[in-house]
């Protein structure tokens, strides 16, 4: 990995943009003054000293003192696991507190939307958490997933099985998915119209994706319009052949 590779893989980890060189510097450098990490790293000697500090309050840099002169060195990349690990700490610790306001907000939006293929993996999880043990109702007329996202519908697909989640999936005769172990598939007549959303019943929500050119999905998050859905679905089902 090159080091602007390198240095950007660091600074997804919480290392400032200065911090990431200065750090990747030191491991090039071995122990050395703050001028040389300075004129190295081609950054100001000012916001050089700022960075050092900020790298040794992570302990990520320590020094020693010789002849009155601080020398910098790097600590061992092995470090930036603990440097990890505590920042994990750091999380579970404010968890309890933080979903515990979150579940107490009474306004929360009951819409959520989400772009692309990272979105939609999103709520392919959010199906995954939310239906351990329970069942999700598809209504499916284009059967573009498997098509569409074939390296991570196997994921999905063992996913359902392993959290033991139901699933009854509508789609067309003509089209094929692949489904899982704990799926019941049921079709269309080919006669119905094609469309690009397949909608996901489950958990209180309905999921809606839009399998356009750069796909999207809504998630609604509503008991009402969800037992209406599942009502719907229902009706569906016992007139779809098997």
């Amino acid at each position: 990995m090159s080091f602007e590779n390198t240095r950007e893989t660091l600074k997804k980890i919480g290392l400032g943009h200065n911090e990431s060189k200065i750090y990747l510097t030191l491991i090039k450098l071995g122990p050395s003054m703050a001028g040389r990490v300075a004129k190295e790293a081609n950054i100001d000697r000012s916001a050089c000293y700022d960075s050092l500090k900020a790298l040794l309050k992570k302990g990520l840099v320590s020094y020693a003192i010789e002849a009155n002169r601080k020398k910098f060195e790097a600590a061992n990349p092995e470090k930036l696991k603990d440097y990890l690990s505590e920042k994990q700490e750091l999380v579970d610790g404010i968890l309890p507190d933080l979903r515990q306001m979150f579940s107490a907000k009474e306004e929360r939006s009951q819409v959520h939307m989400y772009k692309g293929y990272k979105g939609l993996k999103t709520v392919f999880e959010d199906i995954l958490r939310e239906t351990a043990n329970g069942e999700n109702l598809v209504i499916d007329s284009c059967g573009a997933f498997m098509e569409r996202m074939p390296y991570y519908a196997p994921h999905f697909i063992k996913g359902l099985e392993k959290n033991k989640i139901k699933v009854r999936h509508i789609v067309r005769s003509d089209k094929e998915i692949h489904p899982s172990k704990t799926t019941e598939v049921r079709y269309f007549s080919r006669s119905m119209q094609q469309t690009i959303i397949t909608t996901n019943i489950y958990s209180g929500k309905i999921a809606l994706l839009l399998w356009s050119d750069v796909p999207e999905a809504v998630i609604i998050e509503n008991k009402t319009a969800y037992e209406a859905y599942k009502s719907y679905f229902e009706i569906l089902w016992k007139t779809a052949r098997k």
